[in-house]
């Protein structure tokens, strides 16, 4: 069993970082700096944040001083929110042992175990804010690669 966030998740959490670390300039960031800052591919840029810009969670502007912006505080932005924004509902309708409906009124064997696991996972996404993440970014100071600490934004 894998659980590791897809590529498109990744980069748009980096992406997420990146904005709520300047959420309280409240400027929009150009993508060449996200992409730049987080070691994000460009050309994933407008993919990611426009899923994200649909989702209500970034808005955009264009133009010379154009860029994204979280539309909310990061603090009240959960990480769950962000990875559905890219991925779709969390709680997929399949059965974890094999390709039919599972659910409370007809269960699989594993059904109330992997249930329980699948909320609790859930349940930190949901209560882990982009501020918190934010948060950590900054503290690791000694740390390089995209969890590490990059030039400041200007």
């Amino acid at each position: 069993m894998r659980l590791q966030l897809t590529r498109r998740s990744d980069y748009a959490i980096r992406a997420s970082i990146a904005l709520a670390l300047e959420a309280p300039r409240h400027a929009y960031v150009p993508a060449p700096r996200i992409a730049a800052r987080m070691r994000i591919p460009q050309s994933f840029i407008p993919q990611v944040l426009g899923d994200l810009s649909r989702a209500g969670i970034v808005e955009t502007a264009a133009g010379k001083n154009g860029g994204y912006r979280l539309v909310r505080p990061p603090v009240l932005l959960p990480v769950l929110d962000v990875i559905e924004a890219v991925e779709g509902p969390t709680r997929p309708g399949r059965c974890s042992l094999g390709d039919r409906a599972c659910d409370g009124t007809d269960p699989c064997a594993l059904h109330e175990t992997w249930s329980a696991a699948q909320t609790a996972f859930i349940d930190v996404l949901a209560g882990t804010s982009l501020a918190d993440l934010a948060a950590a970014h900054r503290a690791s100071a000694g740390a390089s690669g995209p969890d590490g600490p990059e030039e400041e934004l200007t």
